[in-house]
Order: structure tokens, then sequence, then C-alpha cells
């Protein structure tokens, strides 16, 4: 059985305020990831390919991933900020080309949280999807996944056919830990780099980023001595009384 995990380089969300902008793997995605690697582990897949979308500068996400211990890496070369149905297109024509049984990737990126694209993907493709899953278990020879999904109300377990696509939850594992020789080595492993026009696939953006800003620093925190202290600042200070 074939896995293809998609991850895409984000913002480091760890990262404190007024730090210099460091890119990771998005961490919904690098629990897809360590959740496929675990699936071969256990015998239940036989390869694991990666694929981000992005331009050259997402290679060192790549090498993340390869350290982490996926088999193939791929990037679609392509530096536009592209909307999630952008997304699911060039996906659906890669998924087309590599004819995986599972699609795996993070529930949504911690960077636009839009929480689309693989609902988008499964629509193109026709195929059933779990989203926001916590445990995943194989069943009737791999021909279907039971899936536990996260929601307000608790454990929702479903099962899907196969081929599907199927989102990661924050629970549904805890990443390896990428060590320094792991790294080193993936610097020597190929990434195959493929285009939209390779891949028989025409998308424009439908949407524009026109900026993108840190919210402003709060300003630090005082002590009052009574409660009239308290309401004067409220109403002279604050405004909102």
């Amino acid at each position: 059985m074939k896995i293809l995990v998609t991850f895409k380089s984000v913002p480091d969300p760890y990262a404190g305020a007024g730090a210099a902008a460091k890119s990771v793997i998005n961490p919904f995605d690098e629990i897809a990831i360590e959740e496929a690697l675990r699936m071969r582990e256990r015998g239940e897949a036989t390869e694991v390919v990666g694929v981000t979308i992005g331009p050259a500068q997402v290679d060192e996400q790549i090498r993340s991933a390869l350290a982490m211990g996926i088999d193939r890496a791929l990037r679609i070369d392509d530096s536009r900020a592209l909307d999630p149905y952008a997304l699911a297109r060039i996906l659906y024509s890669l998924v087309t080309k590599e004819a995986p049984q599972v699609v795996l990737m993070g529930k949504q990126a911690v960077d636009d949280d839009s929480n689309q694209v693989g609902q988008m993907l499964a629509g193109l493709l026709g195929w059933p999807q779990a989203t926001f899953v916590s445990k995943i278990e194989f069943l009737d020879d791999k021909k279907r996944a039971r899936c536990g999904r996260e929601t307000d109300s608790g454990i929702e377990v479903i099962a899907v056919k196969l081929p599907a696509v199927i989102t990661a939850d924050l629970r549904l594992n805890e990443p390896r830990y990428v060590s320094l020789p792991g790294l080193m080595k993936a610097r020597k492993k190929p990434i195959e780099t493929l285009t939209c026009e390779q891949l028989g696939v025409k998308v424009e953006p439908l949407t524009t980023i026109l900026s993108i800003s840190s919210p402003p620093r709060r300003p630090s925190g005082v002590r009052v001595t009574s409660v009239e202290e308290l309401i004067a600042k409220l109403k002279e200070e604050a405004k909102v009384l």
C-alpha cells in the first residue's frame, strides 16, 4: 500500500514574538508524516511518498521529512501564494499520477487555518474522506479504514473505503525527534521536482494576500491597590466603562 503524505512549510508557531521568522513543517502535517511512517513500520504500508508545493526554499522542510524517514520526496515548484482550491487541483493531478491508496495530511495549516484542502481534494477525486482523525485502523485486508474523528461532542467513529483522504488531528500521535545525523543523511537524498505544466494542470490563485503583520505588543500590566482605582483606570485609561 502506497501512502502519499502532504506537508506545508509554515512560520514556526512556537517562535517568540519578535523572533526571526523560521520555517518548519506544519505541525499537523508532521503528525500525518509520523502516522504514515508508523503504518510502514507496522507492515501496513510499503511506501511513504512526501509532497509539498513551493519554491526551492522549502527544501529545508523536505529534508526534515526525509530525515524522519519518508521514502521519496516530491516538490511541486510554485512560488505563488496559492489558495486552497488551487492547491487541491495541483494535488489532484499528482494523486492521479502516483495512485496511492491513502492520502494523509494535517487537518489544517497553522498559518492560514483554512482547513479546506483535504476536503476539496477528496471532492475532486471522488474519494471518501475522514477529517480531524485521532485514530486509524485498517480493516478487511486494507480495503477499509476505521477512523476516530475529533468532534465537539466526542469521538465519532466512521469507516471509509480505500482509496481515501484522511486528515490528522493533534491526538493522532507525537512525531519523532529528528536527529542531526538523520538530517545530514537526508541532505544526500534526492528531491524530485515537478511543475504544474508537467502535471498538466493550470491554476490561478483566486485570492490575493494584501499584507501580513504581527499583532501589536500588549502593554505591561499594572497592579491596583483598590477596587476604586481599578474602576477609575477602566474609565479613564481603558475607556471600557
